[in-house]
């Protein structure tokens, strides 16, 4: 079975490199920078939702369903600089070469990942691969949006149609997931100026956690996994995270009613 890598990334603004882009003084406070940039974004947009280049990551967390096991963490410590952060991403990419899933990750996470990647100078070869040195890559790779090696949930299940686009959020809870727990990504900037890292790392990991979810049923609606086997997959999850020792993973485990596929309706 091909190792399933489901990520997701936490951002915040990148004071450094809009200090270098607008001249800005470099006594400004990051808050002052941050929110100088959101004023102009307003102005451009009507939101404050930066483009991806102007993104810094501070988390990635992954879950990860190879052999027999499954796993749900957040890459490198507390205390990791990004580069380092992004490199054990691509790390793991090279060894497992997984089919890596995510919730808007065509759209977000990975253009923000590929600017922050040549910010800091580090090197991808088997993401980038597309067939220069693998031939199954050519029609198989990481950065075709038609191929699933990489598959954008949200963008799939949309057909590639932004007005079908839906939040993790609302999907994951009509599907009877636990959804969204204490914080959105609207509350990172401000979690991370008061040092909550922890914090901002559950929040992306119960994330992870709902796409892997929703993947699972995503199997069983093409077929891929019969019901026997959903329901197998669904214990491996609940079962790992219940060994965990951690508040966020408790709450989560709360908020997950045990029989997520609803009954049959069949009309006879």
């Amino acid at each position: 079975m091909t190792p399933v890598l489901v990520f997701d990334i936490e951002t915040i603004p990148d004071t450094d490199g809009l200090r270098r882009l607008h001249g800005l003084d470099a006594g400004l406070s990051d808050n002052d920078v941050a929110q100088f940039a959101f004023a102009r974004r307003r102005i451009q947009t009507g939101g404050d939702f930066l483009p991806p280049h102007l993104h810094r990551v501070v988390a990635i967390s992954c879950a990860l369903r190879e052999g027999d096991n499954f796993r749900v963490w957040s890459l490198g410590a507390k205390t990791d600089g990004e580069a380092n952060v992004i490199r054990r991403f691509y790390d793991g990419i090279e060894r497992y070469t997984p089919q890596i899933v995510s919730w808007n990750g065509s759209g977000f996470d990975l253009p923000v990942l590929h600017y922050r990647t040549m910010v800091h100078g580090l090197s991808a070869p088997r993401y980038w691969d597309m067939g220069e040195d693998d031939r199954e890559f050519k029609f198989n790779n990481y950065i075709n949006r038609y191929h699933t090696r990489h598959l954008d949930l949200m963008d799939l299940l949309a057909l590639f149609n932004g007005r079908n686009f839906v939040a993790l959020d609302d999907l994951a809870k009509l599907l009877g997931f636990p959804g969204k727990l204490g914080m959105d990504g609207s509350k990172v900037w401000d979690a991370y100026q008061d040092g909550k890292i922890a914090d901002i790392r559950n929040y992306c990991e119960t994330d992870v956690a709902n796409t892997y979810l929703v993947f699972l049923r995503f199997q069983l609606m093409r077929g891929v996994f019969d019901e026997v086997r959903y329901q197998r997959e669904l214990d491996l999850v609940r079962a790992t995270l219940a060994r965990q020792d951690a508040p966020h993973w408790r709450e989560f485990l709360e908020a997950w009613p045990q029989s997520p596929i609803p009954p049959r309706s069949d009309v006879s």
